[in-house]
């Protein structure tokens, strides 16, 4: 009988790079999950905001036509605000301006209305096509500079 037949198994070299190879695409998977999860923060932003500007239109045939009440506190714009802030984990406040105000900070959710017309802008994870989601009452919603609503704005352009 033959001695190499019954020691049959792994050496320690095929053991360790196995355990390499499955380290490397475990990094790979974490990286790419990572990925993921700010891809999906920055949509429901999006969706929160885009909500806002649908109940910023309700507030203007509600309110005779003017847009000067969208940035009151406690209303349904200043809970989809805090939604929007609580999807980033850098936003760190929420900022509503009934007057024209002071410029955005860049990890603020800024809303700026006057009666003639609004502006509601987010920081986002992901900055491709733009550092903040920006929507107003001339019906822009898209990517733009994290400080893009300065004061005096109420346009996202």
């Amino acid at each position: 009988m033959n001695k190499t037949n019954l020691y049959r198994g792994f050496t320690l070299i095929e053991l360790l790079v196995v355990i390499a190879i499955i380290g490397i695409l475990a990094a790979v998977v974490l990286a790419s999950l990572n990925d993921a999860r700010d891809s999906g923060q920055d949509a429901s932003i999006k969706q929160s905001i885009g909500n806002a500007r649908s109940q910023a239109e309700l507030i203007y045939n509600q309110n005779g036509y003017s847009y000067a009440s969208v940035c009151t506190a406690g209303n349904s714009i200043d809970r989809l605000m805090v939604a929007a802030a609580n999807n980033r984990a850098e936003t760190t406040t929420k900022t509503a301006v009934m007057a024209i105000g002071t410029a955005s900070a860049d990890t603020a959710v800024t809303c700026h209305s006057t009666a003639s017309g609004y502006a509601i802008i987010a920081p986002l994870n992901v900055t491709t096509g733009g550092a903040a989601w920006c929507v107003d009452s001339t019906g822009f919603a898209g990517g733009v500079a994290a400080t893009a609503l300065t004061a005096n704005d109420i346009t996202c352009q």
